[in-house]
């Protein structure tokens, strides 16, 4: 979309402002590089209007794209022009805390979404051994209600069926508490002292969660909209 305006707002929205592109940049700074890791972040873009967003942010000079030695597919890597925006990303999340947390809806907690931000933000550096196994079991879900992160090394995947591995840490409570966990609204004593989320294992992991489970960025954000 072309607004036929010098106005640098206006020059950037016609860059930025088609819908997704703000999401798939997001997915880029936090380090998503192949196809399938950007719609995993993403959910419910169709293949055919990723691959379209990704050739125009190419277009723009937002990404490079790279073909994978030895195989069919490509990588995409932001540039300078898509790395200087992380903070206005960050100020943008910032302000969706203050005056649009409203708007979310109990359809917008998403376990599977929740599970890959959880996924991303395991430290493996900070857990003892080369294997540890969490659990979470959502009793707000009828169907899938136990899922599973599993780290080896420093890898992290996230497992729908049970790996038939010691659990090491167990978080029971709903997906709601645990996003908001995360994300800094509520800590992990407040939500357990609630009677909303049960976590129970390895004293010295339970201890010391957000150590080795690191919050959002948005953990320290202000909460409160200034209104005066």
């Amino acid at each position: 979309m072309q607004y036929g305006q010098f106005c640098p707002i206006a020059k950037a929205t016609e860059i930025l402002g088609e819908r997704w592109t703000i999401l798939i940049i997001r997915e880029l700074l936090m380090g998503a590089r192949r196809f399938n890791e950007l719609q995993r972040g993403l959910g419910d873009i169709s293949p055919s209007l990723l691959t379209a967003r990704l050739k125009s942010l190419e277009e723009q000079a937002m990404i490079t794209r790279r073909r994978i030695p030895g195989q069919k597919g490509y990588e995409y890597h932001p540039t300078p022009a898509c790395e200087a925006l992380m903070p206005v990303l960050f100020n943008l999340g910032e302000w969706g805390i203050c005056w649009a947390k409203h708007t979310i809806l109990d359809q917008d907690f998403d376990a599977e979404f929740l599970l890959f931000y959880l996924e991303r933000s395991i430290d493996t550096s900070k857990l003892p051994g080369q294997v540890a196994v969490l659990k979470f079991r959502f009793a707000d879900l009828v169907e899938q209600q136990d899922w599973w992160l599993v780290v080896r090394g420093d890898r992290t995947e996230v497992c729908l069926k049970d790996p038939g591995m010691d659990v090491d840490v167990f978080f029971n409570c709903t997906v709601r508490t645990m996003a908001d966990v995360w994300m800094g609204d509520r800590t992990y004593r407040e939500a357990m002292r609630a009677g909303d989320m049960d976590m129970q294992g390895d004293p010295a992991l339970t201890r010391n969660v957000t150590q080795w489970l690191r919050p959002s960025i948005f953990a320290e954000s202000p909460r409160e909209a200034q209104t005066a």
